[in-house]
């Protein structure tokens, strides 16, 4: 029997237990499941009978070895979209696998019923079947993974957003608290986001509070000094505050050059400057009375 014999036996029996291949994949799916909440069984349910359809309608083609074959497309793009529902669900790489997986037990079952008596045609099917759905799992996790690294990378492009924020303190003067490490990513978020405040306010003064920065080595002095003078090329001069005895040996170890730079030992005494800056004066009740 040739090779695509073979196929259009293995298509042929697929396709006439289609009905009850599916029913015994999506129980033997449900018993795999060992967090109910990631998938639904209605979900589970509906994505068996639509890969079911799209896994017998490509094998008619008798193309069982090459999945990127244009017959395969509807499977691949359905693997593709379970893949990324089941990543943004909180499914798990393995249970994601088992999906295509679980389906060899049900069709070696039906498989075996339909090649009986033939032993080499047996060994044959069980052979195709498995290289097929290997490759197709592989597609499936290949696919998990590229979704779960597009959901990381965009939690982390949120977490810098979040961990950068640019405050008013006054008409004009601007603070921007840093805690954590400085590194090159979040230095340019860092970079965006006040000077996009600056533009939005008008302000001319910007507080750079290091205080939770836990070290300044010469890589984060340079992003510092980076950021204060892309800040005066809009027009706002900038006042470093949080700057500790041991911070201050650092930075003169280092050689760094700061002398141009306002630099306070707290937030509040770099706020008391910008405000003198901008003809501020906060007046206490009783002066005033």
């Amino acid at each position: 029997m040739s090779t695509q014999d073979y196929a259009a036996r293995i298509s042929q029996i697929i396709q006439d237990q289609q009905s009850e291949i599916g029913a015994e994949w999506v129980a033997q799916l449900e018993a795999l499941t060992v967090r109910s909440n990631a998938v639904s069984k209605e979900q589970l349910r509906n994505h068996c009978q639509q890969f079911l359809a799209a896994f017998a309608a490509a094998t008619r083609a008798g193309e069982l070895q090459n999945i990127e074959h244009r017959s395969w497309d509807e499977a691949r793009d359905l693997l593709a979209d379970i893949s990324s529902s089941r990543a943004r669900g909180g499914s798990t790489p393995s249970e994601t696998a088992t999906f295509v997986f679980s389906l060899k037990q049900p069709l070696f079952a039906h498989l075996s019923a339909g090649f009986a008596g033939d032993a080499e045609g047996l060994a044959q099917a069980f052979w195709t079947i498995t290289t097929l759905l290997d490759k197709l799992g592989l597609f499936t996790i290949e696919n998990f993974q590229r979704a779960r690294d597009q959901i990381i990378v965009r939690q982390q492009q949120e977490l810098l957003e979040l961990s950068t924020p640019v405050v008013k303190l006054w008409n004009g003067i601007l603070a921007l608290p840093l805690i954590g490490t400085l590194d090159s990513a979040r230095t340019q978020v860092v970079m965006e986001n006040i000077l996009q405040k600056i533009v939005d306010t008008g302000a001319a003064i910007a507080i750079i509070d290091i205080t939770g920065v836990p070290t300044v080595d010469t890589l984060v002095a340079q992003h510092l000094m980076k950021t204060i003078a892309a800040a005066r090329l809009m027009g706002a001069d900038c006042i470093i505050s949080g700057i500790r005895p041991q911070i201050a040996q650092t930075i003169v170890h280092l050689g760094v050059n700061l002398e141009d730079v306002t630099t306070k030992a707290s937030l509040a005494d770099a706020f008391v400057v910008a405000l003198e800056r901008t003809g501020t004066a906060i007046v206490p009740k009783s002066d005033r009375a």
